[in-house]
């Protein structure tokens, strides 16, 4: 099982992003996937996540300006990012409660995309 991520960049105070996360592999079932991001001398912590059952949670800081969206089908996860600001700057890694073929469920990670918001 991996999980890809794409859509990470530069971009001015203000602007937005868009980032997205397929799980690929021999994947039977995935329960929770989401966002976790850390900037530096940071830890990783939670952006926003979507439950198997439908149901979002998202960190403080992002309420309102963050939007994550599932497509269960694909097994993709993404996220739109507006109204960023510097403080969102960090390092985005998506996030998967995966059973697969081989193993029960389990937690994996992408490889983390860098998302840079500077004037």
């Amino acid at each position: 099982v991996q999980l890809q991520a794409y859509g990470g960049g530069l971009v001015q105070p203000g602007g937005s992003l868009r980032l997205s996360c397929v799980a690929s592999g021999s994947i039977v079932s995935i329960n929770k996937m989401g966002w976790y991001r850390q900037a530096p001398g940071n830890q990783r912590g939670l952006v926003a996540i979507d439950t198997s059952g439908g149901t979002t949670n998202y960190a403080d800081s992002v309420k309102g300006r963050f939007t994550i969206s599932r497509d269960n089908v694909k097994n993709t996860v993404s996220l739109q990012m507006d109204s960023l600001k510097p403080e969102d700057t960090a390092v985005y890694y998506c996030y998967a409660e995966i059973r697969s073929r081989y193993f029960s469920t389990r937690a994996y990670w992408g490889q983390g995309t860098q998302v840079t918001v500077s004037s």
